[in-house]
């Protein structure tokens, strides 16, 4: 290792690896709490809104792969300083958008390249590969851990700018805030620690995940993942005023989000340690469901609303690290970028559907109710997936080092 390359420690990865995941992760988390206000200045449908919403997710997750296929052969920096500045300009363009199509291009696309570049594919990859496997999933939880302390963060922050200074100007803020990820960046620059885990090339490594059940089955189960926690973080700020609470508690009630999903992830980083990853899978979806149904079956209050808020924020991301992991453990740890890239696609296509169909459905039934016990019934089917996924290591040959 070169002195220029010395600064670039685990502590180091982990630190700014955390606080690009908080401003990232922050920030989009909190694009609920401009629905109603945009759509009401805009004088659009809560359609539109959430079909840019919908298109970020699905461009973040189309993104992701190639993002991930980038920083596992050359190198995170760049893509993070891409990322971070497709990030800032989005937001600063959506505070100027006047129609769909230039909410679309702003929210949709600009936006959605700079979390594909800057979210959970690039960033857990580093991580992951700077620590040894015996604490790579606590270190990959504690990281995303902190995209949830800047939901409980920023959810605030950006609810204060907009009842102080308007949405336009909260957008500008959040995206001087964004640029911000280009400096942190350079602390996960460089080259693949992990290219001489074994001698197997990019083909090959695409080729052994596709042929796996498990990778599918992982897949299958990030997409119900990605449907409720986005059809949530958009609509359910709306959701609250439309049943008589404030904005305040709509906002309250995501921040209560982050709040115990810092919680959340990194228990299950710790716990996916030491237990079978799967199955602890399979109880975050079933906890989902069981909040889920609860939460429809008594009567709306704040009180009531927090309480879902906490118990659905212990489950949140708390499936990411142990995707992350999981598939580490699986295929290894040289072209996790890419493979968790993959896996987080079928998670994006689920948040392309939620946040969507939220919009569409409530717009045209005045209810989301059926979205509610679509993400039910969809957490069952999540966790019953989860039970086959053979969670062995697959075995390959190791480059010999040089004599």
């Amino acid at each position: 290792m070169s002195r220029g390359t010395n600064w670039r420690t685990p502590a180091v990865v982990l630190f700014c690896g955390g606080l690009i995941l908080m401003l990232a992760l922050g920030t989009r988390q909190s694009f609920g709490l401009f629905l109603r206000p945009m759509t009401i200045d805009l004088g659009c449908g809560r359609e539109v809104f959430s079909f840019a919403i919908a298109l970020q997710n699905l461009v973040w997750g189309l993104g992701m792969p190639v993002a991930g296929a980038i920083a596992d052969r050359y190198g995170a920096g760049r893509v993070l300083t891409v990322g971070g500045l497709a990030y800032g300009l989005g937001l600063l363009a959506m505070a100027h958008s006047t129609t769909p199509l230039e909410l679309d291009a702003t929210a949709g696309l600009l936006i959605g390249l700079g979390l594909a570049c800057t979210g959970f594919g690039v960033v857990l990859s580093v991580v992951a590969r700077a620590f040894p496997p015996g604490q790579r999933s606590f270190a990959v939880g504690i990281t995303g851990a902190c995209g949830s302390i800047g939901q409980f963060v920023m959810l605030p922050g950006g609810q204060a700018l907009i009842s102080g200074f308007g949405w336009v100007n909260a957008l500008i803020t959040l995206g001087a805030l964004a640029f911000l990820i280009i400096p942190l960046g350079a602390a996960l620059a460089g080259r693949n620690a992990a290219a001489q885990e074994s001698e197997q090339s990019i083909g090959e490594a695409l080729a052994e995940a596709m042929a796996h059940r498990g990778f599918w089955l992982l897949t299958a189960s990030f997409f119900v993942c990605g449907f409720q926690t986005i059809f949530v973080m958009t609509h359910l700020p709306a959701y609250a005023v439309d049943r008589g609470l404030t904005s305040t508690q709509g906002m309250t009630a995501l921040a209560t989000i982050g709040f115990f999903n810092i919680i959340g992830s990194t228990a299950a980083g710790a716990l996916g340690g030491r237990y079978s990853k799967k199955w602890i899978l399979f109880w975050l979806y079933v906890a989902r469901a069981l909040a889920i149904a609860v939460y429809l079956a008594t009567p709306l209050s704040a009180t009531g609303t927090y309480l879902f808020a906490a118990v659905l924020g212990l489950t949140w991301l708390a499936t990411v690290p142990l995707t992350n992991s999981l598939v580490g453990q699986i295929f290894g740890v040289k072209f996790l970028s890419t493979l968790f890239s993959l896996a987080f696609l079928g998670h994006q296509l689920g948040a392309f559907i939620g946040a969507w169909a939220g919009g569409a459905i409530f717009d045209a039934t005045g209810s989301y109710q059926l979205v509610w016990l679509a993400s039910i019934a969809l957490s069952v089917v999540a966790a019953a997936l989860c039970v086959p996924i053979d969670e062995r290591t697959l075995p390959r040959p190791v480059v010999q080092a040089a004599a």
